[in-house]
């Protein structure tokens, strides 16, 4: 039997689907779209389903047909886009987009991923929430800086909401996190390292769950820290970052940091790092890089902050 790719385009009141063979479908999406959309798959047994990260809108059904054991992949909608204009596919549409799901699956052949738990997915939902606050929270108090007086007590009892709101949410989170003994042990383990907290830490968790899992280069790049090569020829340029997750870099920015004035191997390779010359954003970026191999390796081995083994 040949390999059958399927492409579902989400938008919030539709899915396009378009299969490898040629055939295309419509279903409202809804819950009588999702469980029409599990029949049929159910019937043909694909060989991979793909769907792009649209910002929540695929997670119902996303949850639907992993419940129902279809292999599934939510794929960067960026990698997509590039994929399309590389093979000269620069028209957009609903349908069109299916189709490019299609043939991504069958040019890269990505593997099937099992979706995240429902109490990791409700502990990044209040991270979200949580970072959310806090813009909302600067933004007021800028405002205030310079608002007017007629405008100030609105201003003031709004940021006294949100940070009302913002305790709300922390205690959420510290009730999530006492839920799971998994979370509570890497917790821990990410505490113990100097320069990480619990903010950093449930951070961290939430929006790199595959810490410990992956190998140093594969963690590193997902989340923006590794230094990707610019050469062409005989010509040498800057290695720079790229890509990656935003919330975890901002996270490990924040971690290293602090590391580097109270964390003693940090500190250590921050100065040597200055002392030979780098600029102090480059020498931050590679401590956030040590620091993420090191509580990658700490939560692979189990293993509580050693600043002997780490040197």
């Amino acid at each position: 039997m040949s390999e059958q790719y399927v492409g579902i385009d989400v938008s919030k009141a539709r899915l396009d689907v378009a299969f490898s063979d040629g055939r295309r479908m419509e279903v409202e999406n809804e819950e009588a779209g999702h469980e029409k959309l599990c029949q049929q798959f159910a019937a043909e047994a694909p060989t991979l389903v793909v769907m792009e990260a649209t910002g929540g809108l695929e997670r119902e059904v996303a949850a639907r047909l992993s419940a129902a054991g279809i292999a599934l992949r939510i794929v960067n909608a960026r990698h997509v886009r590039h994929f399309a204009k590389a093979t000269g596919l620069l028209a957009k549409t609903d349908r069109l987009d299916a189709e490019t799901l299609v043939r991504f699956a069958q040019a890269l052949r990505p593997e099937p991923r099992a979706l995240q738990p429902e109490q990791m997915l409700a502990l990044q939902a209040l991270i979200g929430r949580r970072r959310q606050l806090l813009e909302m929270l600067t933004m007021e108090k800028n405002r205030l800086r310079t608002a007017h007086r007629k405008v100030q007590p609105d201003l003031r009892a709004t940021i006294r909401w949100i940070e009302k709101r913002l305790n709300a949410t922390d205690a959420d989170i510290d009730g999530a996190l006492r839920e799971s003994g998994v979370w509570r042990e890497k917790i821990e383990l990410l505490e113990s390292v100097p320069g990480i907290a619990r903010v950093i830490s449930v951070n961290l968790l939430a929006t790199l769950p595959e810490l410990g899992l992956l190998n140093r280069r594969q963690i590193s790049a997902l989340a923006g820290v590794a230094p990707f090569n610019r050469d062409s020829g005989r010509w040498r340029g800057k290695r720079s970052i790229f890509g990656g997750r935003a919330a975890a870099r901002s996270a490990l920015y924040m971690a290293a940091l602090v590391g580097s004035r109270h964390n003693p191997v940090l500190r250590e390779f921050y100065q040597r790092l200055q002392h030979a010359g780098k600029p102090k954003k480059v020498a931050l970026v590679a401590c956030m890089r040590k620091l993420l191999i090191i509580v990658n390796t700490m939560l692979r081995t189990h293993q509580s902050w050693n600043a002997a083994a780490t040197c």
